[in-house]
């Protein structure tokens, strides 16, 4: 079976058998598998794991030093309430979730559940503790949150979500051209394997890498095609390219026919478009961006990707439509080598879409006969299944044998609509449209990150008045610090789940230590790949720190004391998960197609449950049983082509075991290039090609010449640049780098031989916003104007005298976003550099 992982030589050693335990890294969405050996509560040898499905050894240099993330002073082990003067006492953890509990209860009870407002939720790999806490934010009736992806991501959403309804995924490891827009995953990754990848493309003669990106990243160097723009001009440059393929009639006329609409507007909208006056604004030699379309389109495959080069630049939601243009005009997708929709164990964007079987059959009497009986029948059956459980085994076995036979009768008529009732609560699916105060848009249930303090910093009656913050720092990751922090302050509550004490804790009236992710089970939900997918349930490698806790138990004990579930309830799908598993399913499938308002405590519903009866210390994969049910309701052929071939429930208890068995990962769904048509979530089963909105503003940016400097800030700076030891800021031990510990500014060799500096020289940059001392690195990556800072810099270490380098939200403003769903510009900040005669301390 394909989801189990190749045999090894019976005499040899296993890596559990040497004191390897298999985990994954949690640095970036990637989640490459890692086998790691603990001594002393300490990480003290990481390595690649060969018999993850999707990283199959790979590994980059970061995650080799990861016990600087699990192991130092930074570790919080007690929680935290905030004083009148400012400092923070110790408090048991009763009292802090008493407390917070009240406080949580008051602040719905007099403004609504909804001014209760919920940042974060799991990060790069802390996913099963962020799913949780959707269980408490529906708990309170909140109807309002965000999280990175907000600051990220959402204009690439939306525009996927007009054009198929769904995210893709390049195939790179088959792509003929690969095509990079502000995107370097030498550093930044993204793609499994990336840099045995992008090498094996650059080395293949008959292979074509492309990158547009203003400097010469380790990408950039290795590529076929280098079209340096202009900082901030990807529209210009994106739009010459698509305009060519259509100008010179290189787009695929006949497969557009066949597979999409609104293709004329799109297609005029491109005609219209000035190449030459395009090019001249990026800065690309109109000839290369023609040799560029004219490879693209006699390519047999070619894919793109698109990241925060683009994504936090300005016009980022009209490149992530233009960006998509280049593989939809030349047919490039459901291919090999192409672009692909994929299957998720869980969609962390869009809704939740459930594919039939291509040997299904509709059974509209049994899911009417299902559903009236699970609707007024779903109390007694739930009671009469929970009393078995005290009248023995052999009526707990006639019980669990009669629920059994209940479900293959009505499962595949039922489970759809009853999980699609819970998958759209869960992901939000149907949250607001706009925010209460400043109306910016909100996608996938996430307020724009830059709107945040504009929903708080007013006397509007509909403000934000309390805020939880789970696994995320957003007071240094959002930009303008100073006016989140004042935001956060100004509020009646807030409170902070974290292992350390991060910028944003030392704002909040409560901090809860959490347990690391190498303490507690633990899971990534970015499954992204196609067409093999996997997933990897992560044991704990360790007991939790004394005195912190895993957050489903937190989240759970708050929810406790908030009595939002009937005691009775709780008791009763206790009693029926002892029964059976199966049993358990009908009782909870039959209680949440009665009581629909139910379905966004499902996590917490499994966790007190199906959780209490688990192996011990298992109890947080009553939610990845959860996980496995959606995702074979979801894609039941896919799943049974990984090797999963079961039918109906027993499918999924059958993914289920796997997860729990296979610490490696598990592949679970397999699916053939054709199937990323069944992916589409049109009606039509076609791409939407014309965006009104995206083609209206195309042709008012090809009026305009950028221009994002001035004589006051004549550099543009890049806040955020991936480099070899960066990363996220849960790694706050500055130790961790092996070298360029403080972040430099890097700067072109023109403007640093105009100013006189030297590597090593202390320059003080200014923004609009503020500014920030750092040394500089002279560098042939940074064209002439052009200057950047390193991610995951600026956080605080104990014990050390000074913030280690420049915390880039001091220097940008949240006034500078996307018109359409005000994604921060952090790369394209205005700046002027001051020459410093010597060192100084900042104030």
């Amino acid at each position: 079976m394909r989801h189990t992982s190749t045999a090894t030589d019976g005499n040899a050693a296993t890596p559990e058998a040497a004191g390897w335990q298999k985990t994954a890294c949690i640095l970036c969405e990637c989640n490459c598998g890692l086998e790691i050996q603990t001594d002393d509560r300490h990480l003290v040898k990481i390595r690649g794991d060969k018999q993850h499905p999707g990283s199959a050894g790979y590994t980059c240099e970061k995650p080799l030093r990861l016990d600087k993330y699990q192991s130092g002073a930074h570790r919080i082990d007690t929680p935290l309430r905030r004083t009148a003067d400012g400092t923070y006492e110790p408090i048991d953890w009763d009292t802090a979730l008493d407390e917070i509990a009240a406080g949580l209860a008051a602040v719905r009870d007099e403004h609504g559940g909804e001014s209760i407002f919920f940042y974060g939720g799991g990060g790069q790999g802390n996913h099963l503790g962020g799913a949780y806490g959707r269980a408490l934010y529906h708990a309170v009736g909140g109807r309002y949150m965000s999280n990175a992806l907000a600051q990220e991501k959402t204009g690439e959403s939306w525009v996927d979500s007009q054009l198929y309804g769904n995210h893709t995924t390049g195939d790179f490891q088959h792509s003929e051209v690969a095509i990079f827009v502000g995107k370097n995953p030498w550093q930044s990754h993204g793609i499994a394997q990336a840099r045995p990848v992008l090498r094996e493309i650059a080395r293949d003669p008959n292979r074509t890498m492309i990158v547009i990106d203003p400097r010469v990243s380790e990408t950039a160097a290795l590529a076929d095609y280098h079209l340096r723009v202009k900082p901030g001009t990807d529209a210009w440059c994106v739009s010459a390219i698509a305009a060519t393929l259509v100008q010179e009639n290189l787009h695929d006329t006949a497969w557009l026919a066949e597979h999409a609409t609104g293709v004329e507007p799109m297609l005029r909208a491109l005609r219209a478009v000035d190449i030459t006056a395009n090019a001249r604004r990026c800065g690309v030699d109109e000839t290369l961006i023609r040799t560029v379309a004219r490879r693209i389109a006699a390519a047999k495959s070619a894919a793109t990707y698109e990241d925060l080069g683009v994504q936090q630049s300005p016009n980022s939601t009209l490149v992530a439509y233009l960006n998509k243009m280049l593989w939809i005009l030349t047919g490039n997708f459901a291919k090999p080598g192409g672009v692909n929709i994929h299957s998720w164990m869980f969609p962390l964007a869009g809704r939740w879409h459930a594919i039939p079987k291509e040997t299904g059959t509709t059974q509209p009497v049994r899911r009417g006969l299902a559903t009236v009986a699970m609707r007024y029948g779903a109390t007694g059956a739930r009671r009469l299944i929970a009393a078995t459980a005290r009248h023995g085994t052999i009526t707990q076995k006639v019980a669990g044998l009669a629920a059994s036979t209940t479900l293959d009768v009505f499962f595949d008529a039922v489970a759809v609509p009853i999980a699609r009732t819970i998958a759209d609560k869960l992901s939000m699916a149907d949250s607001p449209t706009r925010t209460p105060v400043s109306g910016a848009r909100i996608l996938n249930g996430l307020i724009p990150c830059n709107s945040i303090a504009d929903e708080i910093l007013t006397d509007h009656p509909d403000r934000l008045r309390a805020m939880w913050i789970d696994s995320s720092n957003p007071a240094h990751s959002l930009a303008d610090s100073a006016r989140f922090v004042a935001a956060m302050r100004s509020l009646k509550l807030s409170v902070v789940v974290d292992v350390a004490m991060t910028e944003t804790a030392r704002q909040a009236d409560y901090v809860l230590p959490a347990a690391s992710q190498f303490e507690k089970y633990e899971a990534s939900l970015f499954t992204l790949h196609f067409p093999h997918n996997s997933f990897q349930v992560r044991a704990p490698l360790m007991a939790p720190l004394p005195g912190t806790r895993p957050e489903p138990e937190i989240y759970g004990a708050v929810i406790d004391r908030l009595g939002v579930v009937e005691p009775r309830l709780l008791e009763e799908l206790t009693a029926a998960a002892r029964v059976s598993r199966e049993a358990f399913a009908l009782a909870l499938f039959s209680t949440l197609k009665a009581r629909p308002e139910l379905a966004g405590l499902t996590p917490y519903l499994l966790y007190r449950t199906l959780g209490a009866c688990l192996p011990e210390g298992e109890s947080a994969l009553a939610l990845a049983w959860g996980f496995a049910l959606l995702c074979v309701i979801s894609q039941p052929d896919a799943v049974a082509r990984a090797g999963f071939t079961s039918s109906g429930f027993a499918q999924a208890e059958e993914l289920f075991e796997a997860l729990r068995a296979h610490p490696e990962g598990v592949l679970f769904s397999d699916d053939r290039y054709e199937d990323a048509w069944r992916y589409i979530q049109h009606a039509d089963g076609k791409i939407h090609a014309a965006i009104p909105e995206m083609l209206d503003e195309l042709r008012a940016v090809c009026t305009v010449d950028p221009d994002y400097t001035s004589a006051e800030f004549p550099f543009t700076l890049s806040a955020g640049e991936r480099r070899a030891f960066t990363a996220n800021v849960i790694i706050r031990n500055p130790d961790w780098r092996r070298r360029d510990r403080a972040g430099a500014l890097r700067i072109a060799v023109a403007d640093a031989e105009r100013l006189e500096l030297t590597t090593g020289d202390m320059v003080r940059v200014v923004t609009e916003s503020g500014s920030a001392t750092t040394t500089i690195e002279i560098s042939e990556m940074m064209q002439a104007g052009h200057i950047s800072l390193p991610n995951g810099m600026g956080v605080a270490y104990p014990g050390d005298d000074a913030v280690v380098g420049v915390a880039l939200n001091t220097l940008t403003s949240t006034a500078r976003r996307d018109k359409f769903f005000g994604s921060p510009w952090h790369k394209n900040v205005p700046a002027r550099i001051e020459v410093l005669a010597a060192p100084v301390q900042e104030a």
